[in-house]
């Protein structure tokens, strides 16, 4: 799987998950759609949504209800289209969506695999390949990044990291659609800093390209250590993602 391969599965996923063709994210000019969920998008995403801003690095992709369509048209022409991911800028948009009941809600950086770059790093751990059944007694919070309980049946592979039997960290994948399978990585704090959650991510990586699948991997743009994971790991950034939902939506997860 070559580089090129795997920003067009990437993009055409992002283009079925927001409703829009992937070549959209190659124009020079935003483009907006009508919004919509297919059945054919990753599991996450769910109604309701109101708009959600999408970036390749080329332009700004916006999926929106028809309601909010106006909105969000003077914001993608106003702005810079990387500008409209970052304040100040932001606070215009959320100004005007809260008077509709809506408020920015999710932000995201996504990272797909340097194939020039990743390769199997070690740790000094044993490594060992996880299953499906493997995750049955694993679902508790200090796995809670590497595996969903609320999504069990998503959690298709893994791989464990063992100091003599003791998992002391934990890589899994989420098959969130059809072509592209999500990382999330967690490690027992006593056993940070020694490499071995880039270890798990890129091994991982790894057996999920075996598969023939595209291995992606998210994190909050301040999540640091996160983010030096993915570097670490063979990852760079691909695009990135902004979402606006329902006020009461936002709210309830403030609570």
């Amino acid at each position: 799987m070559t580089g090129k391969e795997i920003l067009r599965v990437a993009m055409e996923q992002s283009a079925v998950d927001i409703n829009c063709k992937a070549a959209d994210f190659l124009c020079d000019y935003p483009v907006i759609v009508k919004s919509g969920v297919g059945p054919g998008a990753r599991k996450y995403y769910k109604e309701p949504i109101a708009c959600n801003l999408v970036s390749y690095g080329n332009n700004i992709v916006a999926s929106v209800r028809d309601e909010y369509r106006k909105v969000i048209e003077e914001y993608v022409k106003k702005f810079e289209f990387y500008h409209c991911f970052e304040t100040p800028n932001m606070h215009w948009l959320n100004a005007r969506m809260v008077e509709m009941g809506q408020k920015i809600c999710f932000m995201a950086e996504y990272y797909l695999p340097d194939v020039e770059k990743l390769h199997p790093l070690s740790c000094g751990y044993e490594l060992k390949i996880l299953r499906q059944p493997d995750f049955k007694n694993l679902y508790q919070p200090e796995w809670g990044n590497a595996l969903c309980e609320d999504r069990k049946e998503l959690d298709v592979l893994g791989i464990g990291a063992y100091d003599d039997k003791k998992l002391i960290g934990l890589a899994g994948c989420s098959a969130d659609c059809d072509t592209m399978w999500q990382i999330g990585v967690d490690v027992l704090p006593a056993y940070r800093r020694q490499g071995v959650a880039a270890a798990l991510t890129s091994c991982l990586a790894l057996e999920i390209i075996k598969r023939e699948k595209v291995p992606f991997y998210c994190s909050a743009w301040s999540n640091i250590r996160s983010v030096r994971n993915a570097v670490k790991s063979g990852f760079v950034p691909a695009w990135v993602e902004m979402t606006v939902k329902p006020a009461s939506v936002v709210d309830e997860m403030n609570q």
